[in-house]
């Protein structure tokens, strides 16, 4: 019998669960044993999934769940170098060469365990089954354009906190840019047809930012991009990948642009082939940007966990799109659970070497 361990979040700011209690008691229903750690954070209280029909274990102790059980999170687990003995279920973001990466996948072949990278469950053509990149392009374009708003008093954008829904974001974000006097500022968004992209490109219309919506047509001739930095605020949608386009070279810093604030949403600036060469680390709630130039300023906003900004709304759509792919865990070695083992193997294979 499957057994899913859903562990507790240990990363700060990190509310969002990837199921739901309706999820859970659909997996039980399927014939699955399912523990749910108690967390004080998560956006679901506890005992809705205890309602629901779940086991419920101590916050953070899945190290002693039984061998054969399947642990579910989502982000980081705490880096404290102990081999993993068991099968997990996570985002990893450690086939890209990431040095964090290349860590956890020692400590997996060390303690024999598995990863099923949460980033690679996908279709026979190669499409992602879940993903949060909706709500990532939401609120990433929204903490952009608080960035922009912080820019026109001469300051920095400050810390942020998670909105209690989306309709509180945005009432937060029209007050915010109407107390500048300044006209809304000009947007591109590059990867508008994928999630990622009509999420910012969506909250942008919501607060009456014009869009400049770019996707493959307008980027296959592969640059330069001069016309990124004829808008006051960029959001890169695209994920870094092998012969991906440079759309802000490192020669952006200097003066005689309108570009002010860089949301990279994509967030991988470990990356070799990042398309935005301007900064080299991720940014944080506590200081969401890195200000990489002066006379014009130029922010970039790069924080990894975006959608925990909205976490109700985030949860339950991942959630949702997750839950059918949880099901087909009765059969761990076929579809798109065969295909992310197969790549873990891969990696792990390659990164021993």
């Amino acid at each position: 019998m499957t057994h899913l361990w859903v562990r507790a979040e240990s990363r700060p700011n990190e509310d969002r669960t990837g199921i739901t209690p309706d999820g859970v008691a659909r997996l039980i229903a399927d014939g699955m044993t399912v523990t749910v750690e108690d967390s004080p954070h998560r956006i679901i209280p506890t005992d809705a999934y205890a309602r629901a029909g779940a086991a419920i274990a101590p916050e953070g102790s899945w190290p002693e769940a039984p061998a054969g059980a399947i642990v579910f999170g989502l982000k980081e687990l705490p880096e404290d170098g102990t081999p993993l003995r068991h099968r997990h279920i996570m985002f990893g973001h450690s086939y890209k060469d990431q040095p964090a990466g290349r860590v956890l996948l020692d400590r997996f072949r060390a303690g024999g365990g598995m990863l099923w990278d949460l980033e690679y469950l996908t279709d026979e053509d190669g499409r992602r089954l879940a993903a949060f990149g909706y709500w990532a392009g939401y609120a990433g374009a929204a903490v952009s354009l608080l960035a922009w708003t912080a820019q026109q008093g001469c300051g920095i954008c400050g810390p942020v906190a998670a909105w209690p829904d989306q309709d509180a974001l945005l009432a937060d974000l029209r007050a915010r840019m109407d107390a500048t006097g300044r006209p809304r500022p000009r947007a591109i968004v590059i990867g508008a047809k994928g999630r990622v992209g009509r999420g910012a490109a969506d909250l942008m219309a919501a607060t009456g930012v014009p869009v400049t919506a770019w996707d493959m047509a307008e980027t296959a001739h592969g640059g330069p991009f001069p016309e990124v930095l004829m808008h006051e605020i960029f959001v890169n949608a695209i994920l870094a990948r092998p012969g991906a386009p440079v759309f802000v070279p490192a020669s952006a810093v200097a003066p005689g642009r309108a570009l002010t604030v860089i949301g990279d949403v994509a967030c991988d600036p470990d990356s070799d082939f990042s398309p935005i060469k301007v900064y080299d680390r991720a940014t944080s709630w506590h200081a969401p940007v890195l200000r990489v130039a002066e006379a014009p300023p130029l922010d970039v906003m790069a924080i990894d966990n975006l959608p925990s900004l909205l976490p109700r709304e985030s949860s339950v759509d991942y959630a949702g799109q997750l839950l059918p792919v949880l099901r087909a865990l009765a059969d761990p070695q076929a579809g798109p659970w065969g295909r992310a083992a197969a790549l873990y193997r891969d990696h792990a294979g390659r990164a021993a070497v």
